[in-house]
């Protein structure tokens, strides 16, 4: 009782969100063996994001939890999603393949769970094979080349000679690339593909025998400005800077590289970020973590706004022009209501530093300079539905 003898109310219980983060679990392979990714890649983003949004949910009556599960990338991902749903987990914080990606989103829909891409990069999940449930935090591959080719025009280094693997995801980008090249005024001047023999990469090449097979390689290459390389298969790029036949920069999945996150970047409060991230996780944050963050921060800045945790309501917000989401990037980010690809600036850096961030100064457009990176809406072949 109180001093006045009326009992004291006890405080409201706190809403639940739950959370859910799936994801492939799989050994990856990488010339070099500082690109291995940790084993809490992208997990690590979204606990801190866990932590933000309960810093400002105990104020708004509101409490989060995340919910990881680990599959492999054969497995059916169906029955580690039927069972963070009934565990009550209505967001789903995906880290998985294109193939995966698929076998949920339909069943996501069907039980009302909305859905947020932070692995794949695929532009068909957006355009063609498009879900109206599923919203896009990783930039796609068109993103990540126009950013590139913006730059490269933007200093004057318009002829390009493309390098790029024998696998699927490698010649993805290099199609991505020719994009940017029609798109902003590049010059290819010459192709190569790289095969695939099935070496062990690493022990089954010595560093003379990689120094004279790289050189041999562009040796017939006509004159360029950029080598460009598509190599997401970790099969040849890191191979490729400070080993062509004729000395240019490298540019690509290696040398200069386009990203979400860098874990250099200082500006806009970025080094803020840069030491929460390092104090909770112990180590650098990188692209995917970056992902995950905002993935889980825009699901905290939804239900704070709408104060409501049912996901119809966050939908409609998220999709409201109401919405944006801070990033860390200098602007705030909103989702592109054609497609649901988030809008962002992208890194361009080497293994040290941040040389630029795209969108360059200069390239224009009508409504938002970050549409000038990827499909923009009059090009979507995507219907929402």
């Amino acid at each position: 009782m109180t001093g006045n003898g009326a009992f004291a109310q006890s405080p409201a219980p706190l809403a639940e969100v739950h959370i859910g983060y799936l994801r492939t679990h799989a050994p990856k392979l990488a010339l070099s063996l500082l690109d291995i990714p940790p084993g809490d890649d992208g997990v690590a983003g979204a606990k801190v994001a866990i932590s933000d949004n309960n810093a400002t949910g105990k104020f708004v009556g509101q409490h989060f939890t995340l919910d990881e599960r680990k599959v492999g990338t054969d497995d059916d991902v169906t029955g580690a999603f039927k069972e963070m749903v009934a565990a009550g987990n209505r967001y789903i914080v995906a880290d998985l393949p294109a193939s995966q990606l698929f076998a949920i989103a339909d069943l996501a829909r069907t039980e009302g769970v909305l859905v947020f891409n932070v692995g794949a990069t695929d532009d068909r999940l957006r355009e063609e094979e498009c879900r109206i449930n599923v919203f896009h935090i990783a930039p796609t591959r068109t993103m990540l080349a126009d950013a590139l080719a913006q730059y490269l025009i933007w200093k004057k280094w318009p002829n390009w000679a493309l390098l790029y693997g024998s696998h699927d995801d490698d010649r993805s980008f290099a199609d991505a690339l020719r994009r940017a090249a029609t798109r902003f005024g590049g010059n290819i001047v010459a192709e190569k593909e790289f095969t695939d023999i099935g070496s062990a990469r690493r022990t089954d090449t010595g560093v003379t025998q990689i120094q004279q097979q790289i050189s041999t390689f562009t040796q017939d290459l006509p004159d360029h400005d950029v080598v460009l390389v598509a190599d997401e298969s970790e099969v040849f790029g890191s191979y490729v800077p400070y080993r062509t036949w004729i000395p240019r920069p490298v540019a690509g999945t290696a040398g200069l590289v386009p990203s979400a996150w860098h874990p250099a970047s200082e500006q806009w409060a970025g080094l803020q970020m840069q030491n929460r991230f390092v104090k909770s996780a112990g180590r650098q944050m990188r692209s995917k973590d970056w992902a995950a963050w905002t993935a889980v921060r825009v699901v905290g800045e939804a239900t704070t706004r709408t104060q409501s945790a049912d996901a119809k309501k966050v939908e409609d917000y998220l999709r409201s022009d109401d919405f944006s989401v801070p990033g860390f990037k200098g602007q705030k980010l909103t989702f592109r209501k054609w497609n649901l690809q988030l809008r962002q600036p992208i890194f361009l850096g080497d293994a040290k530093s941040v040389v630029s961030v795209s969108p360059q100064e200069g390239f224009l457009h009508q409504s938002s300079e970050l549409d000038t990176l990827g499909v923009d809406q009059p090009e979507t072949k995507c219907e929402l539905k």
